[in-house]
């Protein structure tokens, strides 16, 4: 069933809630937000699934996130397959040209982001036939060197007593941190952003999330999306670190503001 996002309110989703585009036995494909900005999905690919031949976005980036098994990727005009196991973040900017596939004996999961969404879930549900997405060109599309390919050691880290910030990825149009937090931190306080969506998939811990004037409790596979200029906040809820993926699409300088601060 298609879920209406309200664009004034975060959404809080438990694992395996969303809204579930398909689901067979090689693969399932879960949209978990869908906003102009960016929309974010949930897949399972069981071994030897492969997403669509080599291909580019004119518009958009297109990126994956490996929550458990691996994935091969391929990116750039002469492509070169690399695996990305859990906490390797990918990402082909515009006219990058990539593929993807589970080429392992065990299923793959991960989350895929397109920035902006672009119709991609329209795209997927099967009712977007001018997608943004084209073969690759003659030339062989933009160079391997701007696309992205983070494992968790490779990252930039930001540290602080009390949090460590690996980016994944600091691109025009998204920016991606694996982020931990200490159960000493006191949390960052409700807030909005004017100019931005500001997403959270937990990874680890307990994680109390402001959502509104409410408080919930969230734990390894909830998410929340704070669309433009909703109120939401969050701090660990328990005695053990909490770790999130969080993406802010488009960036509007959070890196930098992070950066500052460290």
């Amino acid at each position: 069933m298609r879920m209406e996002l309200d664009v004034h309110r975060p959404l809080l989703l438990a694992p395996g809630a969303g809204e579930t585009v398909v689901d067979r036995p090689e693969k399932t494909l879960r949209i978990l937000a869908e906003l102009d900005d960016v929309i974010i999905t949930w897949f399972r690919y069981a071994p030897g699934e492969k997403g669509p031949d080599a291909h580019v976005h004119h518009h958009h980036t297109d990126a994956f996130y490996v929550l458990e098994g691996e994935i091969e990727v391929s990116l750039g005009p002469e492509p070169r397959p690399v695996r990305a196991t859990p906490g390797t973040f990918a990402a082909a900017p515009p006219d990058v040209v990539h593929t993807f596939r589970n080429s392992s004996d065990a299923p793959a999961i991960f989350l895929n982001l397109h920035a902006p969404a672009s119709g991609f879930g329209d795209h997927i549900r099967g009712k977007n036939p001018s997608f943004d997405q084209h073969d690759p060109p003659p030339d062989g599309g933009r160079p391997l060197a701007e696309a992205v390919f983070t494992k968790p050691e490779d990252a930039e880290i930001l540290r602080s007593a009390v949090s460590t910030h690996r980016i994944l990825c600091d691109l025009p149009q998204l920016s991606v941190i694996d982020m931990t937090f200490q159960p000493e931190f006191e949390g960052v306080d409700p807030h909005t952003h004017h100019d931005h969506v500001d997403a959270f998939y937990v990874l680890e811990g307990d994680v109390e999330f402001r959502v509104g004037d409410e408080s919930h409790i969230a734990r390894p596979g909830n998410f929340l999306a704070a669309p433009r200029n909703s109120v939401h906040g969050f701090r660990p809820a328990g005695a053990d670190p909490i770790r999130c993926f969080n993406v802010h699409a488009p960036p509007a300088g959070f890196l930098d503001r992070l950066r500052a601060r460290d």
